[in-house]
This record gives C-alpha cells, sequence and structure tokens, in this order.
C-alpha cells in the first residue's frame, strides 16, 4: 500500500484520542520532548496497544497521522486565526493532548536530562539518536523503583535487575527467553549453592554468585527455581531482604501463592509461573498466576520479558497445577509416544536413527499446523484419515490400547502430584 492510499483512509476522532494518549505516555515515560516521539520503537509499542484496542493500523499509518497531526500544531502555532487545522476532524479535541505531548519538557523523574544536542538538528529523526537515557534516581539497595517503570513496554525491560535462584534447567530456559528481548546479560545474575551449572550461564555473559542475599538486595524481579522441597528454606533465607519493590515469581511445581506469602513479608508481590522444557529452545509453554498483591501491570511485566520463551498466557492459580500435568510433565509424555513411534518403525526395518529423526519431524510438523491452523486436532486427525485407508486402521489399534484413556489418566496423575507436592510444600513451611 502506498503512502497517498494510506492517507486516505479516515480516522475517526476516538481512535485519534486513543493514539494521541498512547503516543502522550511513552514520551513522557522515557524523558523526551514531545518532538521526538516519532522513535520508532514508540511507534511498535504503539502500534500493539492500538491493535489490543480494536483497531487495526500498521506502524506506517501511525506515523503518517503523527506527520498530519504534528503539522497541525505546527501551522495553529504559526498562524493562530488560521482554519487550517479545524480540517483535521475534532482537532479541537486534540489540541489540548498535542500542546501536552509537544510542549512538555520536564522528566518525570526526578533528574533533569541534559543534552548537547540541537533540537532543530534532530528533530525528523526516526533513529536511536531521539532516545534519551532514562535518568537513575535514587535507589535502595541497587533497585530501581519499579514504580517508574511498572508500565512497561518490551524497550524498556533493559532497566530492570533480574535474579535467579536457581541454576536448572528452567532457570536457563528463561534466561536465554529473556535475553532474546532487551535485557542485557549484564542485568542478569544467577546464584545457586553449587557451581556445577554456572558456565553455560557465564558462557551468555550473566554473572554468578553463591550467595541468595547478595541476589535479591540487587534485583528487581527475583525467579525462585529451585526444587519445590527446597522453597521454604530459600525464602526464609532470603525474607529479610525482600521489600514491597521486589517482585517474586515462583517456578516451583506445586508451591501455591498462599505458602509463599505465608513465607515471605507481608504485602510482598509475589507471581506462580509453571514453564515446561521446551523454553530452551523459547517454544515453551508458560502459564502464570498473579498473588494478592501483584497487580494485572505486574503480569503485563511478566509477560513482556517471557514473551521470547513461547506461548505466555495468565490465568487462575488453580489451573496451575492442570498446566503442570498437561505441559510441564506432557512434554515427557510426547517424548514416550515419539519413541514408541520410532520404535515401530524400526519393528517394520527401518534404521533406528533415521526413524526417530524422522518421529521427532512427524512431531514437530504436527504440533506446529495444530498450533498454526487454529483447527481443533480431532478436525486435523479427520483430514489425515481417508476411507479405508492406513491412517484409520492405525487409529483403530491406538484406540483398542487405550492410548485416549491412558493419556487423560496420565494428565490427571501428574496434576494430583502436583496438588500434592503443593500440601506438603505448604505443611513444610508452617513448620518453619
Amino acid at each position: 500500500m502506498d503512502e497517498t492510499s494510506i492517507k486516505k483512509q479516515n480516522w475517526d476522532v476516538r481512535e485519534t484520542e486513543l493514539f494521541l494518549e498512547i503516543l502522550k505516555e511513552l514520551d513522557m515515560k522515557k524523558c523526551l520532548d514531545g518532538r521526538k516521539v516519532r522513535n520508532n520503537k514508540l511507534f511498535k509499542v504503539a502500534h500493539r496497544r492500538m491493535t489490543a484496542a480494536g483497531y487495526h493500523r500498521s506502524v506506517e499509518q501511525l506515523k503518517i497521522r503523527w506527520k498530519v497531526l504534528k503539522s497541525a500544531y505546527y501551522k495553529c502555532k504559526r498562524q493562530p486565526q488560521s482554519n487550517a487545522p479545524s480540517k483535521i476532524q475534532g482537532w479541537w479535541r486534540y489540541e489540548k493532548t498535542m500542546v501536552a505531548i509537544m510542549e512538555s519538557r520536564r522528566p518525570l523523574v526526578g533528574t533533569v536530562v541534559h543534552t548537547g544536542r540541537n533540537d532543530e538538528v534532530t528533530e525528523d529523526s526516526d533513529g536511536e539518536a531521539s532516545v534519551l537515557h532514562w535518568p537513575q534516581p535514587c535507589q535502595e539497595n541497587s533497585s530501581l523503583n519499579l514504580d517508574l517503570i511498572i508500565k512497561t513496554d518490551p524497550e524498556m525491560d533493559s532497566l530492570l535487575k533480574i535474579g535467579f535462584i536457581g541454576a536448572g534447567n528452567m532457570a536457563y530456559g528463561i534466561v536465554k527467553g529473556i535475553l532474546s528481548g532487551d535485557v542485557l546479560p549484564t542485568n542478569v545474575k544467577v546464584s545457586a549453592p553449587s557451581s556445577r551449572n554456572f558456565g553455560r550461564f557465564q558462557e551468555l555473559g550473566i554473572t554468578v554468585t553463591h550467595s541468595n542475599s547478595e541476589l535479591v538486595c540487587g534485583s528487581d524481579v527475583v525467579f525462585v527455581a529451585v526444587k519445590p522441597h527446597l522453597v521454604p528454606v530459600v525464602l526464609s533465607e532470603i525474607s529479610q531482604h525482600v521489600t514491597q519493590k521486589h517482585i517474586i515469581i515462583s517456578v516451583a511445581a506445586g508451591v501455591t501463592l498462599a505458602t509463599l506469602d505465608g513465607l515471605l513479608p507481608e504485602n510482598s508481590v509475589i507471581l506462580r509461573l509453571m514453564p515446561n522444557l521446551p523454553c530452551l529452545l523459547q517454544e515453551g509453554a508458560l502459564l502464570f498466576s498473579r498473588g494478592s498483591q501483584a497487580k494485572p501491570e505486574h503480569g503485563a511485566l511478566l509477560r513482556s520479558l517471557l514473551q521470547h520463551c513461547g506461548l505466555v498466557e495468565e490465568g487462575p492459580e488453580a489451573w496451575i497445577d492442570v498446566h503442570t500435568g498437561l505441559s510441564g510433565s506432557g512434554v515427557a509424555f510426547v517424548y514416550l509416544f515419539a519413541e514408541a513411534l520410532a520404535e515401530g518403525a524400526v519393528k517394520m526395518g527401518m534404521p533406528s536413527a533415521l526413524a526417530h529423526s524422522i518421529a521427532s519431524q512427524t512431531i514437530l510438523g504436527a504440533g506446529r499446523l495444530l498450533r498454526d491452523s487454529g483447527k481443533h486436532p480431532a478436525q486435523l486427525r479427520s483430514e489425515v484419515c481417508t476411507p479405508g485407508g492406513t491412517t484409520i486402521y492405525g487409529l483403530h489399534t491406538l484406540e483398542q490400547g487405550g492410548v485416549r484413556a491412558a493419556t487423560m489418566s496420565a494428565v490427571e496423575s501428574a496434576t494430583e502430584r502436583a496438588r500434592e507436592l503443593g500440601r506438603k510444600s505448604a505443611a513444610a513451611g508452617c513448620r518453619k
């Protein structure tokens, strides 16, 4: 679509008002003079927010709309009596917001931004040169004031100090996903009692330590990624260092929000997260729930941090244990099926290496088709089956073997075990 055709598409008043409010918030958040609002990243964020609100414009359309509004603003400033801005529908409704964006020079945090740039030279820049560095406020325990950035956008994630207690596969997978975004390795720290798994984190440029207390004192967001039975021990160790400015995210299976709340100081911000092993390849399925003190903004922050880890969803805590059975343990169920699939081919004469390679690709392709097509599994299954063909004969054998009932029972058993672990963890927490 060329620029002319884009400009012809009409904007209604409400859409423009929302667009300007989004730009105003993003612009002020980064302590920018409004005339620098043309930074490309801000428009990408604005595009996501507009889409979420039901307005489907491209990034280019948003840029063009901003240029039109800015031109009207400048014309109105040069010629106050001119009626030119009235050609933009609802201009009188936009004027106040435009003035707030264009004429506000004061940073929103308590430090003055000093720059040596020439506004006239950089006014039309769309590049990184138009972005000022966020001034650093006074900090307690080297942590940022999260109130300033909790309504975060992906490019703001780089301001956060993130700590991981635990250096296992889950921590490593989440770290890799986070680093695929805007978080810098220098802003991530990992602690564990043993140095055994430190090497792979250090290869990513991440600082490691044996002190959980040191990690918490220097972090804004803390992931507790240890075995469930270790959670009470770890939280009792760090509890005195946790403040209301921290966000504590538990990755421990079965450990409830109520248990976590009882082990941490009053009014702590707590979220419970359940990832799965494919996070190692940024193809995970992650579900989280918020504690009583965690606001929607905290959920949005976590979603933003984890967006490169795979599918990230929020739900009630009752779903977390089910997710453990479905997806946390479910990957092992899939591996078992892949193994059986390959061994069936070996039985029929195919070399083992080739059979396993084809089995893994079959599961990968089937999974992607299921995810991307949006179709129900039963519909896709029926599309493979032809009357009297090979697939329906094979499916009949699987049904005779009870594969459907066995799989459902496996998810049920894993879910119940997760709940059992939660009860044991709660009992251990009460004894502390």
